[in-house]
């Protein structure tokens, strides 16, 4: 039979790094590509303890289904968390939790768009995202990511221009994948353009507990005094990404309107994977599990990029980041970037195309990401050392 379909899924693309990540099904492979938290910071014995306590002694309520909001316990728990610790929430926001962030995204999108709105990105930005917005047939505006943050000036003239705008999408704090943090002023001056062009941020955070250096930021949804910020959070990098808990914080009846939309896709997220994080944020030392995270990621980003600055300085030039999972990098000019993607492959090291990131998936990069989590620090070493045989082989042909 010819399938024939919708219109909605046949112009999308799979991931480029779910594709890459194929290459690394081979163990001699050094996954640079993932996004993956680093193995050794999974609390797998609180896990093991807390869900075996769950099982015996509420199993049905584990098992059974739950409301589409969330579990309330948790959702209560979130919103002290996110208080304390973010000055997030206002009397006329709710929490409601979901199947990861990504799922955040979705129901914004959802929630928000017709098909021709206008969601405006940064640029690059995280492909799961603008695969997501693509789906529901918007169009998609960039706005140039630089060192500080998305490009300001640049965002009030795409709102100038695009009169159905009806989401800004970003990712604050190490940006995926440019590692890039907004600066406070640009943080207070894109709330200021969406509240008076009536266009709602959406702000992921994902990351946003992953800072090894710098100072803490207020995040967007603090400034938040009109309720036009949904925020997108998550406990894929702090616990599990296998759980698939993430949240959102966002003014009641939105919160409402993604509720409705949810039950048309899974109804809830699993209740034993609630109960599990609720529990987990009660009874272990959370704070001290942030900051051993925090003491993981500082030493591999450290050592990633001290291993790039020498053995890689003069052909792969990156900014350093304060915090995440990823360094974004540019290749000299002349150089086939996915040609040295390949060529990586073939010395056993997975790294991504920027090209993969595009909101103009035509557009020409020199860019390529690299993330430090998941290999080990031995693989970390090696792993730039291979790169730099391929820059070696790939200057000598230029």
């Amino acid at each position: 039979m010819e399938y024939i379909f919708s219109d909605r899924i046949s112009s999308l693309k799979p991931s480029a790094i779910r594709e890459i990540l194929k290459a690394t099904s081979d163990p001699e492979v050094i996954a640079f590509s993932a996004g993956n938290p680093a193995p050794e910071a999974f609390p797998v014995d609180d896990i093991r303890e807390i869900t075996a306590r769950i099982l015996r002694e509420r199993p049905v309520e584990a098992l059974q289904y739950g409301v589409t909001e969330g579990y309330d316990p948790l959702r209560r728990r979130i919103a002290e968390y996110i208080k304390s610790r973010h000055a997030i929430g206002r009397d006329f926001d709710s929490v409601m939790v979901t199947s990861g962030a990504q799922q955040v995204v979705d129901l914004a999108c959802k929630v928000f768009c017709n098909e021709g709105d206008t969601v405006v990105c940064e640029a690059p930005s995280f492909i799961g995202s603008l695969n997501c917005f693509r789906s529901y047939s918007v169009k998609l505006a960039g706005v140039p990511v630089e060192a500080d943050g998305m490009d300001i000036d640049g965002l009030e003239a795409v709102l100038a221009r695009e009169k159905r705008a009806k989401l800004i999408y970003t990712i604050p704090n190490f940006q995926n994948p440019s590692g890039a943090t907004m600066s406070l002023p640009k943080r207070k001056r894109l709330y200021e353009l969406a509240k008076a062009r009536g266009v709602m941020i959406l702000e992921d955070n994902p990351y946003g507990d992953l800072r090894v250096m710098g100072e803490h930021l207020p995040s967007i949804k603090s400034m938040d005094t009109e309720g036009i910020v949904i925020y997108a959070g998550s406990f894929s990098k702090i616990l599990s990404p296998g759980l698939r808990v993430g949240f959102a914080c966002a003014e009641s009846s939105v919160i409402s309107k993604m509720t409705v939309g949810k039950q048309t896709s899974d109804v809830h997220t699993p209740m034993l994977n609630q109960m599990l994080v609720d529990q987990w944020m009660e009874t272990t030392d959370f704070e001290g599990h942030i900051k051993k995270i925090q003491a993981i990621y500082a030493r591999k980003l450290t050592l990633m990029c001290d291993q790039l600055e020498s053995r890689l300085g003069g052909f792969f030039s990156f900014h350093r980041p304060q915090g995440g999972l990823f360094v974004w990098g540019l290749l000299p000019e002349g150089v086939d970037m996915p040609g040295f993607c390949r060529l990586a492959v073939q010395k056993k090291v997975a790294i991504v195309p920027g090209s993969a990131f595009m909101v103009d998936e035509n557009e020409r990069t020199q860019a390529v990401r690299l993330n430090f989590s998941t290999p080990s620090d031995e693989n970390i070493v090696k792993g730039v050392s291979l790169l730099a045989e391929a820059a070696a082989e790939t200057r000598a042909a230029l």
